[in-house]
C-alpha cells in the first residue's frame, strides 16, 4: 500500500521523508536521543543521522509490506516534524492493530499525539476495516497513560509493568 495522507486538524500527517525537499531525519534523531524518549522507547536504535534514515527507510517498506502504517505527525504551515503516529502489528484479515505514538521534545504537553492518533484510529476504523486497535505503555508513562485515556480506551490487562488497552468498533 501506499502512504496515505490524513489532515488532521492542526496537524497534517504523511509519510516519514529524507529527500531533498523534507528531511526528518534531525527531527527524528532528536525524538528518539531525548532523555524521556530514551526512557519510554529504549528498543528503538537511532542514535545518529544514519541510523534517522534508516528508520524512515524502515517505515516506506512497512508500508509496502502492510504490517506498520506510521505517518510523521507535520506542522500546517512549516511541514516540520512534530512525532509520529502509526498502527504497528496490523492483521487486516483478523481487524487488529496496535496504536503507537511518540512527540517531537519541543512539541510536547500540546495534545499532538491524542488529535493526531484520533485521526490514525478514524483511519484505522473506517479506511482499513479493523475492528480492534490496542495500545500498550509502561504503567509509570503517565503522558501515555493520559493519551489513551483521551481516546477511550479500556483497559484490558496490566503485567510485569506494560498496561494493555483496547478500542473496539465491532
Amino acid at each position: 500500500m501506499e502512504p496515505v495522507e490524513i489532515n488532521a486538524g492542526k496537524y497534517y500527517l504523511r509519510a516519514l521523508r529524507a529527500d531533498d525537499r523534507i528531511d526528518d531525519r534531525p527531527a527524528v534523531l532528536a525524538g528518539f536521543t531525548d532523555p524521556i524518549s530514551r526512557r519510554w522507547l529504549s528498543h528503538i536504535a537511532v542514535h545518529d543521522l544514519a541510523t534517522a534514515g534508516a528508520y524512515i527507510a524502515q517505515r516506506a517498506r512497512d508500508w509496502e509490506n502492510e504490517t506498520r502504517f506510521s505517518w510523521a505527525v507535520a506542522d500546517q504551515l512549516t511541514g516540520a516534524l512534530l512525532g509520529e503516529v502509526l498502527l504497528k502489528e496490523v492483521d487486516l484479515a483478523a481487524g487488529v492493530a496496535e496504536a503507537g505514538c511518540w512527540t517531537h521534545p519541543d512539541a510536547r504537553g500540546q495534545g499532538l499525539a491524542t488529535d493526531a492518533l484520533a485521526a490514525v484510529i478514524r483511519f484505522g476504523f473506517g479506511a482499513l476495516g479493523l475492528t480492534r486497535i490496542l495500545y500498550r505503555h509502561e504503567t509509570a508513562n503517565t503522558a501515555s497513560a493520559r493519551v489513551a485515556a483521551k481516546l477511550g480506551f479500556t483497559q484490558v490487562d496490566a503485567i510485569d509493568g506494560t498496561t494493555t488497552l483496547v478500542l473496539r468498533n465491532d
